[in-house]
This record gives C-alpha cells, sequence and structure tokens, in this order.
C-alpha cells in the first residue's frame, strides 16, 4: 500500500495493488474519525479525469453523509472497510510523512 495523492489533514488516497483505497479524516458533532473505502470502477474513473479536484469533492460528500451516524442514509455507509486496511493504511502514511509528499 503506498500513498499516491494526499490533501493533508484531511484525506489520502492509496495504491493497494491495482485498487484505490480513500480514507476521509470526517466529522460528526463532536465526534472525529476516519473513514476508508475503496474506490468503485466509476470513482477511479472520476479520479483519473479530475484529480485531486475530484477527490475534494468525494471527502465532502463522505463527511457531510455521516456514514458513521446512526440511521444515517449515507450511500457510502456500508463500504467502511477501515478495520480491514487500518494497520496497513497507517504504516503507509507513516511511510509517506517520512519521505514527503506525494508527486
Amino acid at each position: 500500500m503506498k500513498v499516491i495523492a494526499s490533501h493533508p489533514q484531511f484525506w489520502h488516497l492509496l495504491l493497494d495493488g491495482t485498487d484505490y483505497v480513500f480514507t476521509v479524516s470526517c466529522e460528526h458533532s463532536f465526534v472525529g474519525y476516519d473513514f476508508t473505502m475503496r474506490l468503485n470502477v466509476s470513482e477511479a474513473d472520476l479520479y483519473r479525469q479530475r484529480g485531486k479536484a475530484f477527490l475534494d469533492e468525494l471527502a465532502e460528500k463522505i463527511n457531510y453523509s455521516s456514514p458513521i451516524a446512526r440511521g444515517s442514509a449515507s450511500p457510502y455507509k456500508d463500504r467502511n472497510i477501515d478495520s480491514q486496511v487500518s494497520e496497513k493504511l497507517l504504516a503507509a502514511i507513516e511511510r509517506w510523512r517520512a519521505g514527503g509528499a506525494p508527486d
């Protein structure tokens, strides 16, 4: 897993094999949390077309939809993979921070 794009303190995009993993620092009321998901084919295509502008918009949509809130109708709610990838993700972000920003 490797960081390939970032908006520090808000989101990171990582490459895990051929999959894009997107992690967003979200807020809901007074609670801060990370939400991590794999980009689907459509989202991956939009990222390749629009770059960081698309990721900024997607991160805002995820945050605004409050996917962890009880009763949330967020379209992202069932896509959370944080528990599956958190160790690899954190290690990749730490390596990235130690070595500098992605291209």
